[in-house]
């Protein structure tokens, strides 16, 4: 019987990048701000040294190299993250009805959605940016979850029930996901 031990990894941060660990909490440190992710886990250890991250494990195992794999994606998003940023894209739809978007500080208002009379707010996450030009709403943060999720709460602001939505597209949609253009 082959016994193998262990899997060690490393991964080269990029230059002006910096990286620490705090409480489970792993954060890289660049020109766009600080990215940090939650990476406690008992199978895999995670140590900083001379500009390298590594990642060690005791077990060979397909749990392991898994772990070790998803771990790995989640600290290049981090290091992308602290150095260009994540940027979700968003169009805004109005056919039947003149929709308004505004941003005041930290909320977002969207008037007159399919006609409606009361406006509809969403409080912005902190360390997510939102701007809006025209018809085109730019969101964008170190995190890459925190980004996505605040537009995905954008686009759910104006989902349609109860209509066929070839018809009514009226709304805000995600046309572009951290770089990758949906059709």
């Amino acid at each position: 019987m082959i016994e193998k031990k262990g899997i060690n990894e490393e991964i080269e941060l990029l230059p002006k990048l910096t990286a620490k660990m705090e409480a489970g909490n792993l954060i890289i440190s660049g020109p766009k701000g600080d990215a940090k992710k939650y990476f406690l886990n008992p199978l895999i250890q995670i140590d900083i040294k001379e500009k390298k991250i590594f990642l060690t494990s005791k077990r060979f195992t397909k749990r392991e190299k898994k772990l070790l794999g998803t771990f790995r994606a989640h600290i290049k998003n981090l290091m992308k993250g602290a150095t260009e940023g994540h940027e979700y894209k968003l169009k805004i739809c109005s056919s039947h009805f003149p929709m308004s978007v505004t941003l005041d500080k930290d909320v977002l208002t969207v008037k007159n959605f399919f006609g409606g009379k009361h406006p509809i707010k969403l409080n912005i996450k902190k360390d997510v940016e939102v701007k809006i030009n025209g018809s085109d709403i730019l969101v964008t943060s170190c995190s890459k979850e925190l980004a996505g999720q605040v537009a995905a709460d954008i686009e759910s602001l104006t989902r349609i029930t109860n209509k066929d939505r070839r018809i009514f597209q009226d709304g805000i949609y995600i046309i572009e996901k951290d770089g990758k253009t949906i059709r």
